[in-house]
């Protein structure tokens, strides 16, 4: 889950500065405290809705190497041993969640292997990972297991466990085709390696394989970006993702650009989306539709991206891992981010618990707001429903401001986010956060 910001970058900006841009939460995450984590015990420990759906976020935070752009927690070239150690550690974990009340006799609806990079784990260590979580959980009757991918870390016998141990949605992290620009940009592969990956992909079967492509790495031309979405139009992905390039200050890049006070490498927000914006136009006429403001499908009926529909919409999260991010029973809590201290707490019989925040409803409501926006379309009367506010009641002036700009619409009672609004929706999200979270550190 995204390391963001609020008014680290200002949506005028047209340069990619040092600062966070991507939003995934609401309250921002600087405002969550270790003062509060006995509230996530509270939700754990109480009797659950059960008509809500639950999932889980398992981190695997082991990398070939660190991309420059990467901000995530990662530990790079780590041996069997250590693997089998976090392994033995996320059961334990599982083990420790499931002995409270709110999590008791819930089948799992979704499930997302994040990293880090999930596929560095051998194919022999993934068998070992599913053998040692089913004596806890299980995900056979999910709607949706979705599992990240860098391509030069698979095999054809590695995919072929990943369908074993029951992976319905594989990620390709792909970004771009041009080995120069990969290696500039600190990737572990270069493109001989994606086509491999994606024909085993293909070879084996999935009910859904993803692509992402990132626009504006560093060395990023148009030539070059056509170039990309003429690959993947070739390769034919259930689901596109386009990411646009942003630096939080803990990447390379921004440690770089801070420490020696070089110009941003990276291409300027109005080139950025330009580029998302072509690659909407071109992967549209190849029969392509947007299903949110980055991602587009085959098949929008089919390829439904059910983790994302379910964060959100508020359902249960259970983090699991190192630095995991959660979400249960209305409240947001994020594990302890250092892997030696994760491994000692649980080990120990405890869970990894780093921080809390217990939204008010208000902030409920903000945080499905501006989320739903991500995906093009709001539906008022749902969200009225749920939490008995009336978002043109209480946002009121920044959706007159943003329809008089030109980024939404009016729409069965709801609102719609134009084109020109979803190339930059993230710029637009802040001006419905409450006054005391527009200035702060979004982490």
């Amino acid at each position: 889950m995204s390391d963001l910001k609020v008014l680290e970058t200002k949506p005028t900006e047209t340069k990619t500065e040092v600062g966070s841009y991507f939003v995934s939460n609401y309250p921002p995450f600087s405002q969550w405290k270790k003062e509060s984590v006995g509230d996530i015990y509270a939700a754990l420990d109480r009797e659950p809705d059960r008509s809500v759906p639950l999932g889980m976020y398992l981190h695997i935070p082991f990398c070939r190497k660190r991309c420059k752009f990467c901000y995530f927690r990662v530990y790079t070239q780590q041996n069997a041993d250590v693997i089998k150690n976090y392994v033995d550690t996320l059961d334990k974990e599982v083990e420790l969640l499931k002995t409270h009340r709110g999590i008791q006799d819930r089948k799992l609806q979704f499930v997302y292997f994040g990293g880090g990079t999930p596929s560095y784990l051998s194919a022999k260590q993934l068998l070992m990972l599913r053998e040692r979580l089913s004596d806890s959980i299980t995900w056979e009757e999910a709607k949706e297991v979705t599992f990240e991918c860098e391509p030069g870390t698979l095999s054809l016998e590695k995919v072929q466990t990943l369908k074993e141990i029951g992976i319905t949605r594989v990620s390709l992290g792909v970004e771009n085709f041009n080995d120069k620009i990969l290696e500039e940009n600190g990737r572990a592969h270069l493109s001989p390696e994606i086509f491999r990956a994606y024909d085993w992909l293909k070879q084996v079967g999935f009910p859904q394989i993803n692509v992402d492509l990132i626009a504006g790495m560093i060395g990023e031309t148009d030539e070059n970006w056509h170039a990309c979405l003429d690959k993947v139009i070739e390769m034919r992905p259930n689901n596109v993702t386009i990411y646009q390039m942003e630096l939080p200050f803990n990447t390379l890049i921004s440690k770089e650009m801070l420490e020696h006070g070089i110009e941003s490498p990276v291409a300027d927000w109005p080139t950025k989306r330009r580029w998302a914006n072509e690659a909407i136009e071109k992967l549209g006429k190849a029969g392509y539709s947007l299903s949110s403001g980055n991602e587009l499908v085959l098949d929008a009926e089919k390829d439904r991206f059910v983790y994302r529909d379910n964060l959100f919409r508020g359902s249960d999260i259970l983090a699991v891992g190192v630095s995991s991010f959660g979400h249960f029973q209305g409240v947001h809590y994020q594990n302890k981010d250092a892997l030696e201290e994760y491994l000692k707490i649980v080990q120990s019989g405890e869970l990894p618990i780093n921080r809390a925040m217990t939204p008010t409803t208000h902030q409920k409501f903000i945080r499905e707001w501006v989320l739903q926006m991500k995906e093009g379309h709001v539906d008022g009367g749902a969200i009225r429903q749920k939490f008995g506010l009336d978002p043109f009641v209480e946002f009121a002036e920044p959706i007159a401001n943003q329809i008089r700009a030109g980024y939404l619409e009016r729409e069965n009672g709801g609102v719609r986010v134009t084109r020109k609004g979803l190339l930059q929706v993230d710029s637009l999200l802040w001006e419905y956060f409450e006054p005391q979270h527009r200035a702060v550190r979004y982490t």
